[in-house]
């Protein structure tokens, strides 16, 4: 029994060694795991960093490489202050014109885009027409559009009837003020750029500049023109468009006519009639006459009273004889009246009355003052007609384009190359060919004893598009800024 007891009690302690030697090993090993998170935790700690910061550069000079620049608001490098010359909605863009340098370039619109009328309030982009003068910021590197705003600085007026555009001596007079025109004075319509020479007087124009400078001309309303068919019995007559215009029939005549609708009153011999017609910017309308009344002729006698009496007097362009009634035929008369020292006068009339009576009276014409005419008509197409203003047997050559049909006045003169009698003042050029767009321009002839001559550009196939720019203008070698080619010394210059 007490051996058994002794044995127990050895293996007990023998167990009890085995169970402190077993947990002073976890203890140590535990020990040794804590120890080596300690020591390992601050390498791999600075390890991640440097990773993270080389992942940062990497990242930074990535996107350094791609050469982005964000678009917004405030971000631009360049800023202009130039003319609208097209706004293209459908690839979101607008051409401008550098004024200083002449020259165009387009930039691209997208959503952060900001517009602006003068006074800072935001517009939308069918608020921005050509012929706008405007302030913009933009990128240069991306051709983006940052801002742009009418400008504050610019002047405007805004569908002008009544100014006075002289060519040569480059000024416009509108509302008693005069303003410069320049080389980088835009002229358009609808939307196309067009050449000072297409101007006509008639045109209805809005103006744009800055201080004494013009910047832009936009034509708000414009011309067409009107060719008469079935004629023949009505040659020689007269045509009276709306109030202010009325020419001598001619035949195959083409007349430059402000765009809009009229009555059209056609007389002959006391023959004629009314027609309507609308005449649309730059397209030729042809009014049929045959179905109007063929009269008899009638005749009326007139007696005219002259003050000065010593005045002559011109009827249809034939010199008459005042002292007695004057026979005429029943229907419009051009009267022209003319003495020395007084200011001509050019009048028109219309005979439907067996007697009648008219009195013309002209004023002196001032000291130092140039002789002039005076016209009750606002249209200058008759001029071509007066026999007294002709400079002698000088004449103006039109010389291209080649194949073309020449009018002046509206009465045609010939096929290109052809020529015509000088006679000074201004003058419509019209060019016709089959295919081909209509062309009109506004020349001033002077009263040298001189020949001229104008090459005028190729005209454009119907078939293009109204924003083509070939066709218009021509060039002038003598003349700085004109647009016709002229030979001699005179000046050949252009006027509205």
């Amino acid at each position: 029994m007490r051996k058994h007891d002794k044995e127990k009690k050895r293996k007990s302690k023998g167990a009890l060694r085995i169970c402190l030697t077993g947990f002073a090993v976890a203890m140590i090993a535990a020990g040794a795991v804590v120890l080596t998170v300690f020591v390992t935790a601050p390498g791999r700690e600075e390890q991640e960093t440097k990773n993270i910061t080389q992942s940062s550069a990497a990242a930074s000079a990535e996107r350094t490489d791609t050469g982005f620049i964000l678009t917004g608001p405030g971000n631009y490098d360049s800023a202009d202050t130039p003319v609208v010359v097209d706004v293209n909605k459908n690839e979101n863009s607008v051409t401008f014109l550098n004024l200083d340098l002449g020259k165009r370039y387009t930039l691209s619109m997208d959503g952060t885009t900001r517009l602006y009328d003068k006074y800072g309030e935001s517009i939308s982009l069918d608020q921005i027409e050509t012929g706008d003068v405007v302030d913009i910021t933009f990128l240069k590197s991306k051709k983006h559009l940052t801002s742009m705003q009418l400008s504050p600085r610019a002047w405007s007026y805004e569908n002008v009837e009544r100014y006075e555009m002289n060519m040569v001596r480059g000024e416009v007079s509108i509302g008693g003020e005069v303003y410069k025109l320049t080389d980088n004075t835009q002229y358009l319509s609808q939307g196309r750029s067009i050449e000072e020479m297409e101007l006509n007087a008639a045109d209805v124009l809005s103006f744009q500049g800055i201080d004494s400078q013009v910047l832009s001309v936009s034509v708000e309303k414009g011309h067409g023109y009107l060719r008469l068919s079935n004629d023949e019995n009505f040659i020689g007559g007269w045509i009276e468009i709306g109030q202010s215009m009325i020419q001598r029939i001619t035949e195959d005549m083409l007349l430059t006519v402000p765009e809009g609708s009229y009555q059209v009153n056609i007389s002959h011999n006391g023959g004629g009639g009314v027609k309507s017609v609308v005449i649309n910017r730059n397209e030729e309308t042809t009014l049929d006459i045959g179905d109007l009344e063929v009269a008899q002729v009638q005749y009326g006698t007139v007696l005219f009273s002259l003050n000065p009496s010593t005045a002559q007097l011109y009827i249809d362009g034939t010199e008459a004889d005042t002292s007695s009634p004057v026979t005429l035929e029943y229907g419009i008369h051009q009267l022209i009246a003319r003495a020395d020292g007084y200011q001509s006068v050019t009048r028109y009339i219309r005979v439907g009355e067996e007697s009648a009576g008219f009195d013309i009276e002209l004023d002196k014409v001032d000291e130092g003052e140039e002789e002039s005419t005076q016209s009750t008509s606002s249209t200058a197409s008759t001029q071509s007609t007066q026999a007294d203003t002709t400079t002698s047997y000088y004449k103006v050559y039109v010389d291209a384009p080649e194949g073309a049909e020449v009018y002046l006045d509206g009465n045609y003169v010939g096929i290109s190359p052809c020529s015509f009698r000088k006679t000074s003042g201004s003058h419509v050029i019209t060019l016709r060919k089959t295919g081909y767009e209509t062309r009109s321009y506004t020349i001033q002839v002077d009263d040298e004893e001189k020949d001229i001559s104008y090459s005028f550009a190729d005209l454009v196939q119907s078939s293009a598009s109204n924003s083509s720019t070939s066709g218009t203008g021509a060039s002038e070698s003598s003349t700085s800024g004109s647009s016709a080619s002229e030979s001699g010394s005179s000046t050949g210059s252009t006027s509205s």
